[in-house]
């Protein structure tokens, strides 16, 4: 069983559509959602949390949100980039206006993730790091029996130690706690860490939804010293860099032997094919 899916998502407004993005977060992995600013992805999961209407369908673990929304919405824990309490409010006083929305709210699991992120529920929100604030919205999202975490920007704003930290507390709880993922961000490097599975929109339209390692394994880096090389002409979104012109290749593509070949990131297949406005299916 997936333990998400959704089906022909679509929201319009007068200036974007998300247009019927379907994909699906299969049980135990960590899924990224990509795209550049304005893509669609914030809408996605305002779409898949009920948050605006939409048309087509979402089911957790089954359970369709049209259908049975509290039971649905009972089974995902949100933690969300920037932390919106009160700057003088006490951990304690968040968590007691929390924990009641949730009749499996489990304190003895609260009290192990606070252990574990080394939390005091005597601080105030204004004594937090940035990294300890997000470990505290993980805390609150899986306390209360929550078995697909849905995250929007949660390392935005961190430094990268704290990312690190971050990711590796996640693969943790996919690997013990049997949680699943959907990962929004923009800090790619992140998800070339942790992602089983990639989720590409690109205004408003999906353009990937495969393995992490289908998708990296389409393209090659391909960088030449100028654009009269025969490379440029096939290359997709070439532009400057410090070393001359890169752009990408189909991998079984045949180049010219004066090119260097690397393998493509995340970001390297997103920018280049931003660039070049390439509406096509990626994988």
């Amino acid at each position: 069983m997936n333990a998400l899916e959704v089906k022909g998502l679509t929201k319009v407004y007068p200036e974007f559509t998300l247009e019927k993005v379907s994909f699906c977060v299969p049980q135990g992995h960590i899924v990224g959602l990509i795209g550049r600013n304005g893509a669609g992805k914030s809408t996605t999961i305002k779409g898949i949390l009920q948050l605006i209407a939409t048309e087509g369908d979402v089911a957790v673990f089954g359970k369709n949100m049209d259908v049975d929304e509290l039971a649905a919405k009972q089974m995902i824990g949100y933690v969300g980039g920037g932390f919106r309490y009160y700057p003088m409010n006490t951990l304690v006083s968040i968590r007691k206006a929390y924990s009641p929305f949730y009749p499996t709210w489990n304190q003895g699991k609260y009290e192990k993730f606070f252990a574990q992120f080394d939390l005091s529920e005597r601080k105030k929100v204004k004594e937090l790091s940035e990294g300890m604030k997000v470990k505290f919205a993980l805390a609150l999202a899986l306390s209360h029996g929550a078995k697909l975490l849905i995250m929007d920007e949660p390392t935005s704003g961190l430094d990268p130690l704290s990312r690190e930290e971050f990711c590796d507390i996640v693969l943790r709880l996919v690997r013990e706690e049997g949680v699943s993922v959907l990962f929004s961000t923009h800090i790619t490097s992140d998800l070339m860490r942790i992602a089983d599975d990639i989720v590409y929109i690109s205004q408003g339209r999906l353009l990937a939804a495969c393995p992490l390692k289908e998708m990296l394994n389409k393209y090659k880096l391909v960088r030449f010293s100028s654009l009269a090389d025969a490379t440029a002409a096939k290359a997709i979104g070439v532009k400057a860099v410090k070393e001359g012109y890169e752009g990408l290749l189909p991998r079984d593509m045949q180049i010219s032997t004066n090119v260097t070949v690397s393998d493509a990131t995340i970001d390297h297949i997103i920018v280049h094919l931003e660039k070049a406005n390439e509406g096509e299916w990626v994988c």
